[in-house]
């Protein structure tokens, strides 16, 4: 989608940002028509800056954290290259962004440390502009600190207007000053504007933003805000736009998806959605991330098993395998419960492949605690896991919490459970070897040139013979030789 504007920007210095200015004050209100309208207003300036360089302007933009920012940095590329800047691999560039992540406290640390390299990079290029963004600007504590002690970045906004990029950029640069603009939340979906996707063949879409869950170790929900659900048809339209354009694979994004359109005017399910973009002609493979058991209803589990489209692949954080442990989590469901899903989906989908997440050292665990979280591991038999070892962060529950496990005891316990974990994934990836199955091939080997490597339904990787030529392309595969988490095969 594009707008018709050409701003026009012909004078400079004290009188082209009066100028600037004025041009702001005149842009439309409607959206996305007001970024479209900031989007030609950036390109002339990035064009003036240009000039004055002699040269192209790169940018780089740095992303941390989940697929819901990977999906966001394509959004910051897209409007980036629209305006006229080239991308680059390089924090050296004339754009440097930083999409933070605040999960965990050592995020933070590793972008402030980030920061005093940019500063040096930037007295040598009078050119540069430092931009930071995602979750980590969601916290007032670190806008403050930015404020008082890193006074050379240009722009901070967070996660909820990350849709006005093109209009802070031209902001930061009409003031020459730092720009903030974070917002507490936000009802407000803003979609349809340039994307840079990293692949041609497959996506991420997003569906819903935000989290109402709360879990008591997670600092999400007041980062990210609480759960707001897109419109069906705006979902739908993008796919088929997406499909259009070469995509063969989704992947369907929120911080909960399970809980998809309940603040809908007119409710919607995520098993009624799916039902509708399974129908999209073209559209191969649909994928979605991430599932809180507590709202998995067997609705959603009857059409898994109903549409091929939609992987064998389930990812669904456990966190614990103790009720008591996760009643202190806030996560909603019990041990039993969990174990009683898993019997409903592997029911209704017998080659399903399941994935999970689980913290170890969470306050208050015992070795009993413990024990039956490996109870758990051993019964499901994950396909794999991301263990994590229970990490304290500022601003939750969790934090201050009593009964704080020791380092030594947590650390045995990781050892433990990744063992137990890697032991079961190796017995159960080598389940499919000696069959043909279905694989998305995404890219070259990049050990060995002579083969391709490829995606399969259950999101096992496969490498075989292959040119690049293949990439995007379905394949039947032979899965020759399981070598513990991933296959070796051959093109039928």
């Amino acid at each position: 989608m594009q707008y018709p504007f050409r701003i026009g920007i012909i004078t400079y210095g004290d009188e082209m940002k009066e100028n600037i200015l004025e041009m702001i004050n005149q842009a439309p209100l409607e959206e996305p028509k007001r970024q479209y309208y900031f989007c030609e207003l950036a390109k002339e300036l990035v064009e003036e800056k240009s000039r004055e360089a002699g040269r192209k302007l790169t940018f780089c933009v740095v992303t941390f954290g989940c697929q819901m920012n990977a999906r966001d940095s394509e959004k910051l590329e897209g409007i980036l290259e629209y305006i006229g800047y080239e991308k680059s691999e390089e924090e050296a560039s004339d754009f440097v962004i930083y999409n933070t992540c605040t999960v965990r406290e050592n995020a933070n640390l590793r972008v402030y440390g980030r920061l005093g390299n940019l500063n040096r990079l930037k007295r040598k290029n009078p050119h540069m502009m430092i931009g930071l963004c995602g979750c980590m600007m969601q916290e007032p504590q670190v806008v403050e600190k930015l404020k008082k002690s890193y006074r050379f970045v240009n722009l901070i906004f967070g996660t909820h207007n990350i849709y006005k990029f093109a209009e802070l950029i031209v902001q930061a640069l009409a003031e020459n000053s730092m720009v903030i603009d974070i917002w507490k939340d936000t009802d407000k979906i803003v979609e349809d504007l340039p994307v840079d996707r990293k692949y041609t063949f497959k996506s991420g879409v997003n569906i819903m933003f935000g989290c109402n869950n709360f879990c008591s170790y997670c600092i999400v929900p007041y980062v990210r805000g609480r759960e707001r659900s897109r419109n069906p048809r705006d979902i739908i339209r993008e796919i088929e736009s997406l499909v259009k354009d070469g995509v063969v694979e989704i992947m369907l994004l929120g911080q909960n998806v399970n809980s998809y359109g309940k603040n809908l005017e007119e409710p919607v399910t995520f098993a009624q959605l799916l039902q509708q973009i399974v129908k999209i002609e073209g559209l191969k493979r649909v994928r979605f991330m991430t599932s809180h058991p507590k709202d998995l209803s067997e609705e959603l589990i009857a059409v898994m098993a109903a549409h091929p489209k939609i992987c064998n692949h389930l990812h669904l954080p456990l966190q614990s395998g103790s009720t008591e442990i996760l009643q202190k989590m806030n996560r909603r469901y019990t041990k039993e419960q969990y174990l009683t899903l898993v019997d409903k989906i592997r029911k209704a989908v017998p080659d399903i492949s399941l994935t999970t997440d689980i913290i170890v050292g969470f306050p208050g665990e015992t070795e009993e605690d413990f024990e039956e979280t490996l109870d758990v591991v051993r019964k499901v038999r994950y396909d794999s896991a991301f263990t994590f070892i229970y990490s304290k962060r500022t601003g939750t529950p969790a934090a201050v919490m009593e009964h704080q496990v020791s380092e030594e005891v947590v650390h045995e316990r990781f050892d433990r459970l990744l063992k137990e974990v890697q032991k079961i994934s190796r017995e159960e990836a080598g389940r499919l070897e000696g069959t043909c199955q279905e694989v998305l091939v995404e890219g070259m080997n990049e050990q060995d040139e002579s083969l391709v490597t490829g995606r399969m339904t259950n999101n096992l990787l496969v490498h075989f013979p292959g040119t690049k030529e293949m990439i995007g392309t379905l394949r039947q595969v032979s899965l020759d030789t399981c070598k513990g988490f991933y296959y070796m095969g051959t093109e039928r």
